[in-house]
């Protein structure tokens, strides 16, 4: 009987990966998606077509209030940075406070009623924007306290934290996915896409994705505005 694990399923490129990690590493992976007040749907819609794709048939889309957050992704009154110097030390206008804290305390709830062992997730600290929520030593830290916080922890049965991506670059990660199979034409990474789902080609996360598929030296299935 596989061993049970709970994916966070964005949608994006670094998702995709993750899951068909998990999955190569033999995992039967249950997700969790995220409405958190986002400008679009987008990102739930490509999460369920990967849900399918992967052959997850559990999965669940937490729905958070809308005023919770204040960021350039869920505020209509501020714009998506767009040509942003995306090496950049400063945290841009797309932060969204405290995310990764608040996703990875719904997954690790989850993994314990569930019996979960493992908790992945595709965050990676080489090319990233910024957010302090996606470095290493935050996700020691979490360790750290789901240890400490939750019974499977204090029983000695730790839920474990894992970030397969976090030293890959984007390239890096793109053809680890393609060696494993992953469709990235049903991935979605763009902060403002238009109403019919085309991306934008200009904010920080189309231009890492767009330099990823070139680096990696394979075509990005992307439809870009520009």
């Amino acid at each position: 009987m596989s061993e049970k694990a709970v994916i966070l399923l964005s949608g994006g490129i670094d998702s995709a990966t993750t899951a068909a990690v998990a999955i190569s590493r033999g995992f039967e992976l249950s997700a969790l998606m995220f409405q958190y007040g986002q400008k679009h749907g987008i990102e739930i819609q490509s999460a369920t077509r990967l849900a399918r794709f992967f052959g997850i048939g559990y999965y669940v889309v937490i729905e958070i209030p809308s005023g919770i957050f204040s960021s350039a992704l869920t505020d209509e009154h501020r714009a998506v940075p767009k040509n942003r110097g995306i090496n950049d030390h400063e945290i841009p206008d797309t932060y969204v406070p405290a995310r990764n804290i608040l996703f990875l305390s719904y997954a690790l709830a989850f993994a314990e009623s569930i019996g979960a062992s493992r908790i992945f997730i595709g965050a990676t600290a080489v090319d990233y924007s910024g957010y302090p929520d996606c470095r290493p030593e935050f996700f020691q830290a979490f360790q750290e306290m789901a240890n400490r916080g939750t019974k499977a922890g204090v029983s000695g049965d730790n839920i474990i934290i894992e970030t397969p991506l976090i030293n890959m670059s984007k390239a890096e990660i793109i053809r680890t996915g393609i060696d494993l199979g992953v469709d990235y034409s049903l991935t979605h990474s763009c902060y403002d896409p238009d109403a019919d789902g085309a991306a934008c080609g200009l904010c920080d996360s189309c231009r890492i994705r767009k330099m990823g598929f070139q680096e990696a030296g394979t075509p990005d299935p992307t439809r870009y505005r520009i």
